[in-house]
């Protein structure tokens, strides 16, 4: 900055000429000098005032914003600052085959307490007892008053407790939002969901993870996040269902059954449209598994997957649609069927001492189930080919279905496969499998020979199955299992309309001691229907059922489970949208009564 001189020599001397006084000129100076000295330093303030409003005005905005924000939020434990994985509560949701919700997910809050925050541990132990039974007021103040800085209460609590919990009106008791997994349907397709549990966890939220059936399966699909928008639909119709549902618990109650299992398959897609266990139970509140004891008591155990069971005389139709397949017989030839049959030390009979012989038509022995016909079959085919047919049939290996506990339920297969083993494995003795897999080569047969492997999502594609018989052989079979419910043990499974074929089965229960206890089995029904142009198996098993209406209990599968499986069939079959074939008769053929 260039600074004015206070005594200019130009101006002194005009003014000494002009007889002037020089100091005036200084004194002028001196003036102006600190006139601008004070201006700047006026300027100077009020840019430091005005930066000084805004830096406070900016504060104040900040600081109102988040006050804002907070008190719109949830409050929450602050996170931790170290670095971290994210925890991500998100999973998709479960639907049926139409878009209905199965599985979804539900916000609620769990319950943590910060003991060293509590005001009065003691107040606060009593009254959480009040609200939870399951809590103790003692156990919880030594608890809090241990020395512990951080403890759950409670992983899920209901808007009620919450606000319960809300007026104890402690600190030290605080809220942690979470996703929980929610079944709005109960029960219902209880086995084949599974259920749901948290996984990692943290104050502010839960991983929502798998434990059992589908969602455990099904697991990572779930929780995909690039997926977690869109639901997985899954074969099974809602509707259907739940009305196989009511009738098998109403069958069990009249048939004084401990359990019963169906399954109802797409004979042409492999798609599963119901498949119902019980008892069963509620995936929302899942139980307890069982620690000892027989696993088939638990309601956890899925009879339909997991329930491996001598089916007796529903395999009677493999045997028979093996040797029609090798040419080794036709529905019209004759077979030994005369009863008692010996083979070395065996004795093979028929089912209260009967006598179908001393021959019977291979159509014949399915319709009247006769096991000694079935056995002569056998033989014709032989051991190596009839263990290749039943793997053809998928009856030697688990179950491939999207269900965590599929690999386990493996069939039991004899060690040796001797020609006593070929006889008794024709009429389904000496070999355990599931009602799945017995529903599974059943749609075989209906559909025309190709065996489909098994599915509970929806199938938008059909896959490619593998042919186990012609389709000419397929229908010869199917055609004799017609003949059963007309003509033979399952005549109280005829549905008007509908056409139903299949085979009833009646197993010894196995003594877990060894040998066969006659007064507790395993009754079975697997039908399709229409028989004409097969679209669906149904597989129905009650356990230890008995129909005791008349003189002396009735255990056999056509007294018991054959009624059963025909009214499901007569209140699904219009659902699956199918038209019953009602034969009219010609008006000609009509005539009024006499008077």
């Amino acid at each position: 900055m260039i600074r004015t001189p206070l005594r200019p020599l130009a101006r002194i001397l005009a003014a000494r000429q002009n007889g002037e006084n020089p100091d005036h000129i200084e004194r002028e100076n001196i003036r102006l000098r600190a006139e601008d000295s004070r201006a700047r330093a006026q300027n100077r303030a009020e840019g430091r005032l005005l930066l000084l409003g805004v830096a406070f005005f900016a504060a104040f905005l900040v600081v109102g914003t988040r006050m804002g924000q907070l008190a719109a939020s949830v409050p929450e434990e602050p996170r931790s600052a170290g670095a971290g994985t994210e925890i991500s509560g998100r999973r998709a949701d479960i639907t049926d085959r139409n878009g209905r919700i199965l599985a979804t997910n539900f916000s609620t809050f769990a319950l943590y307490a910060h003991p060293k925050q509590m005001v009065d541990p003691k107040h606060v132990a009593v009254e959480l007892a009040k609200l939870f039974p399951d809590m103790n007021a003692a156990d919880m103040e030594r608890r809090f008053t241990d020395g512990r800085s951080f403890m759950w209460l409670r992983k899920k609590l209901s808007p009620e407790q919450m606000q319960a919990v809300h007026d104890i009106g402690d600190p030290g008791l605080l809220f942690g939002p979470r996703d929980m997994r929610l079944y709005p349907n109960g029960n219902l397709a209880a086995h084949i969901l599974g259920g749901a549990s948290f996984g990692a966890e943290g104050v502010h939220s839960a991983e929502v993870i798998g434990t059992a059936g589908i969602e455990r399966a099904m697991d990572a699909r779930l929780r995909d996040p690039a997926q977690a928008a869109t639901p997985m639909a899954l074969s099974i119709d809602l509707t259907i269902q739940s009305t196989m549902a009511e009738v098998l618990d109403a069958g069990m109650t009249m048939m004084n059954a401990k359990g019963a299992a169906g399954v109802l398959m797409d004979v042409h897609t492999g798609e599963i449209i119901s498949m119902v266990s019980l008892p069963d139970f509620d995936p929302n509140d899942r139980p307890a598994p069982l620690l000892k004891g027989d696993p088939g008591d638990s309601p956890l155990f899925n009879r339909s997957l997991q329930g491996v069971y001598e089916l007796g005389s529903t395999a009677k139709i493999f045997a028979v649609s093996q040797a029609l397949e090798l040419g080794l017989v036709n529905p019209d030839t004759m077979v030994d069927a005369n009863a008692p049959m010996r083979w070395g030390k065996f004795k093979i009979g028929e089912f209260e001492g009967h006598n179908y012989g001393p021959l019977l038509s291979v159509t014949e022995v399915i319709e009247k189930s006769s096991n000694v016909g079935t056995a002569h079959i056998a033989l014709m085919v032989g051991a190596d080919r009839q263990q290749e047919f039943l793997k053809s049939l998928g009856l030697f290996d688990p179950v491939p279905i999207e269900l965590i506990e599929a690999p386990g339920a493996a069939p039991l297969i004899p060690k040796r496969w001797s020609d006593i083993v070929t006889i008794t494995t024709s009429y389904g003795h000496g070999m355990s499998v599931s009602p799945m897999h017995l529903a599974v080569a059943y749609s075989a047969i209906a559909n025309g020979g190709v065996l489909l492997p098994p599915t509970l999502l929806k199938r938008d594609k059909i896959p490619e199955g593998t042919r186990i018989l012609s389709a000419k052989t397929a229908k010869t079979a199917a055609a004799m299992l017609r003949r059963v419910v007309t003509n033979g043990t399952a005549s109280l499974g005829e549905v008007e309309g509908y056409e139903v074929g299949g085979k009833t089965g009646t197993a010894d229960k196995v003594r877990p001691g060894g040998g066969y206890d006659k007064d507790r089995n395993i009754n079975t029904f697997a039908a399709m229907f229409p028989v004409s142009d097969p679209q669906y198996v149904l597989v129905v098993t009650l356990d230890e059922a008995s129909e005791n209406t008349g003189p002396k209990p009735r255990r056999t599968a056509g007294w018991t489970t054959v009624p059963v499986a025909a009214e499901v069939i007569r209140r699904v079959a219009p659902l699956l949208g199918l038209r019953p074939q009602i034969e009219y008769t010609p008006l000609n053929a009509v005539s009024a009564p006499k008077p």
